[in-house]
């Protein structure tokens, strides 16, 4: 399923080639870390939150091949006790480049599918501090401004680095994992409500690809996958994009309209509230709502008993199911104003 053209704009390198200076400042002062005993065991004698010289020291581990593997472990666990670690991760020398390389050199194992377990923890924990560098305002734009290529022509852009992973149609649970991170760093770009985000989204396949996971992949990747298009949808651009023709409406629709019918045997309250809120967020439309008015699904409409243990739970919910209910009546044409 495709949704229109996608294209890719060159972007300017400027954003990154400021950053050079802090770069090498920062490179020499981790350079200077030095420790008597191996860095892992400091850490096993250390509270959760390891002393700052030590995740100096981990940074610094990652360009060492036979050090980078537990590197990546311990620097996943310190996300949340060290808000600034994605400033440290990007301004540090050839950080982000051996976190891509970790996730490019598993790309030949999704076809076919013969990815180790070792390989696979690597990768997910290269995402998992690529989702560190997405989420903090200081270092999004240059996640996806990207990082000049050697040849200084063009640009990298991180978030496209992901998109094989989100491709593929396997069940396999390592690759189902995988795909569940990258939608992760996804997800923590489009909740910035950035409206940079949104642009750079619209110009790639993320709308195709997450419809293609909505149908197809496990609840926790459907849920995320739902809430990154309600996401672009809240954004006037993306809501105009969508309606813009109605290949692209009716793709999105469709693949709604079959997911409220999977939530009939299984409900689901996350997936159903990210169901309702994109349909009233479309019914903003003009358009969109006259066709909504024919081709919402019945079970929303008449708020089929299925869905009554979610509405409960959720005061909000029924708020905004209402709301669309409302806004999408079908117009009685025999008796004319």
């Amino acid at each position: 399923m495709t949704i229109g053209n996608f294209s890719y704009l060159p972007e300017s390198s400027e954003s990154i080639n400021s950053i050079h200076t802090d770069s090498q400042l920062l490179n020499h002062q981790l350079s200077i870390v030095s420790t008597s005993r191996p860095v892992s065991s400091q850490i096993q004698q250390t509270s959760d939150k390891i002393l700052p010289h030590l995740l100096h020291q981990l940074i610094l581990d990652l360009s060492v091949p036979e050090k980078r593997e537990y590197a990546l472990i311990e620097l996943s666990k310190q996300r949340e006790n060290y808000p600034d670690l994605a400033i440290l991760l990007w301004h540090s020398f050839g950080t982000v480049a051996t976190l891509l390389y970790e996730i490019v050199s598993v790309y030949h194992y999704l076809y076919p599918l013969t990815i180790s377990m070792a390989d696979s923890t690597k990768a997910s924990n290269s995402l998992s501090l690529l989702q560190c560098i997405a989420s903090h305002p200081h270092t999004r734009h240059h996640f996806l401004s990207g990082i000049p290529l050697p040849s200084h022509q063009c640009l990298a852009h991180i978030p496209l680095f992901l998109y094989p992973f989100l491709n593929t149609a396997s069940k396999s649970r390592r690759i189902e994992y995988l795909k569940l991170t990258c939608l992760g760093v996804i997800g923590a770009l489009v909740k910035s409500d950035d409206e940079e985000v949104i642009v750079f989204l619209l110009e790639t396949e993320i709308i195709p690809l997450c419809l293609r996971i909505m149908e197809t992949g496990s609840d926790i990747s459907k849920t995320v996958s739902i809430f990154i298009v309600q996401k672009i949808l809240m954004d006037d651009r993306g809501l105009a994009y969508v309606c813009a023709t109605a290949e692209r409406f009716y793709a999105v629709t469709s693949v709604l309209n079959n997911m409220v019918l999977g939530l009939l045997e299984s409900p689901s309250r996350r997936i159903l509230k990210h169901i309702v809120r994109s349909y009233l967020r479309l019914s903003d439309n003009t358009r969109a709502r006259d066709a909504l008015r024919k081709c919402l699904p019945e079970p929303l409409r008449k708020i089929d008993p299925s869905f009554y243990p979610c509405l409960k739970e959720e005061p909000m919910l029924k708020k905004w199911l209402l709301q669309l209910i409302c806004n999408t009546e079908p117009i009685d044409e025999s008796h004319p104003m």
